[in-house]
């Protein structure tokens, strides 16, 4: 069974930072991809960032320059740094975890709320 721990969401304030983390254990997909997704009151569940095996990594206009994902491929594991945050960015975080060969193969983790005061 795959398990996705998150950690490293809370409340700081505006132009602050956070660091999340996600521990992929348990999986046996081989090529895989790893990302983060957000989801902001009423709205939808957005793509923040994501690494997937020989593509390029996309950030939308909204954390262009401010976030930056990283991998550690021994451990199984995915970062997001986020720097000069904003009360915009507030919303839960999710990890997403899938395989390379079949995108809809894929699990998530529970969430992580970040919260940014102004």
């Amino acid at each position: 069974q795959v398990q996705l721990a998150e950690s490293g969401g809370g409340l700081v304030q505006a132009g602050g930072s956070l660091r999340l983390s996600c521990a992929a254990s348990g999986s046996n997909f081989g090529i895989n991809a790893m990302g983060w997704y957000r989801q902001a009151p009423g709205k939808q569940r957005e793509l923040v960032a994501a690494m997937v095996p020989g593509a390029r990594i996309n950030y939308p206009d909204s954390v262009k320059g401010r976030f930056t994902i990283s991998r550690d491929n021994a451990k199984n594991m995915v970062y997001l740094q986020m720097n000069s945050l904003k009360p915009d960015d507030t919303a839960v975080y999710y990890c997403r975890h899938w395989s390379y060969y079949s995108p809809t193969n894929e699990y998530w983790g529970q969430g992580t709320q970040v919260t940014v005061s102004s």
